[in-house]
């Protein structure tokens, strides 16, 4: 047992000896060994990672620099600052599971948008955001200037005018740690999240030109140039928070480098893990083990991989705490 490390760290290298607490241990170390033999790390955020305040522990990992380039879904990237300026209005249904279909409707009437047990408060966290957004929209397009969707949002968050909403310590909101670094995002299918269907909505009533949001293929290319600069030596690592899109469109940039691009020496993946309460299954990217993507030349035979079949809620916050030593 590391004498060093934390009494989290200690308390899991006593208890968590098979199964899925096994894996969850052999995934963290195999993270604290990438880092250390100088690999960089890549983590994506499927879910409601933002929701579940994934940030408490998220935002650390990224201020000490135990990651470096985040995928995350539409949902991920708003959410967190949503809960940044809107947390004493979400609510908790710990009873979800009964409620009827009535119940479901009254949230609605009252503006509450519910994921699991927690309804996110819609005119304090989303218009919150609004007003800000479009601000600086409009600002770029007016200068005839285009950004991703996260650096809209690094925009807005390192002007400071968020500041005045601020509901919870900042140290635990990982797009305040990120922006504050400048920390390099891709956001595929940005247009599915609700900030997305503002754009949307401004676009056509003709408030925007929907150029003036970079877009999906733009995220390949940015992140094909951010990749092409840092996998020598040991290599980027790929730590995946449930499947989707967001999982699935960066771990594609190796072989669309390879294959679509032929460009020689392109270098698989170095680490991987997945963290999913999805069973293998049939189709899924979610359920899909990781010799799978060796197919797909994503990842190598000897490329460490990991499965840890629970709950990401659960499992991604320990294995931060033991990266971080804690």
């Amino acid at each position: 047992m590391s004498t060093q490390k934390g009494p989290i760290s200690q308390f899991l290298e006593k208890n968590y000896l098979h199964f899925n607490a096994a894996a969850l241990v052999d995934a963290a170390k195999g993270y604290e060994a990438h880092l250390l033999e100088g690999g960089k790390m890549l983590i994506s955020l499927g879910g409601a990672m933002s929701t579940a305040e994934l940030g408490i522990s998220l935002a650390e990992m990224i201020r000490q620099d135990k990651v470096h380039f985040i995928s995350c879904t539409g949902a991920n990237l708003e959410e967190d600052v949503m809960n940044l300026v809107a947390h004493s209005h979400y609510k908790r249904v710990p009873n979800y599971r009964d409620l009827t279909p009535e119940q479901e409707r009254e949230l609605l009437d009252q503006h509450y948008n519910r994921v699991t047990d927690t309804c996110i408060p819609e005119e304090e966290a989303f218009r919150r955001l609004q007003k800000h957004l479009e601000d600086v929209w409009h600002a770029a397009e007016a200068k005839g200037e285009r950004y991703l969707p996260h650096e809209f949002l690094y925009q807005v968050v390192n002007s400071g005018v968020l500041e005045q909403y601020y509901e919870i310590d900042p140290k635990n909101s990982w797009i305040v740690a990120a922006a504050e670094k400048n920390l390099p995002i891709v956001c595929p299918g940005w247009e599915d999240s609700t900030t997305g269907n503002i754009f949307a909505a401004n676009v056509i009533k003709g408030n925007l030109k929907a150029s003036t949001v970079k877009s999906g293929i733009e995220y390949m290319i940015y992140l094909t140039e951010w990749y092409r600069a840092n996998s020598a030596g040991k290599g980027v690592g790929f730590f995946q928070i449930a499947g989707g899109i967001s999982g699935d469109f960066p771990i594609c940039v190796v072989p669309m480098m390879y294959q679509d691009l032929e460009w020689e020496d392109v270098p698989f993946w170095s680490y991987f893990c997945q963290i999913s309460d999805s069973t293998t299954s049939y189709g899924s990217y979610s359920g899909a083990v990781p010799n799978e993507k060796i197919t797909w030349g994503k990842l190598d035979i000897d490329t460490p991989k990991f499965v840890v079949e629970s709950d990401a809620t659960i499992v991604a916050p320990l294995i931060f705490s033991y990266v971080l030593g804690q």
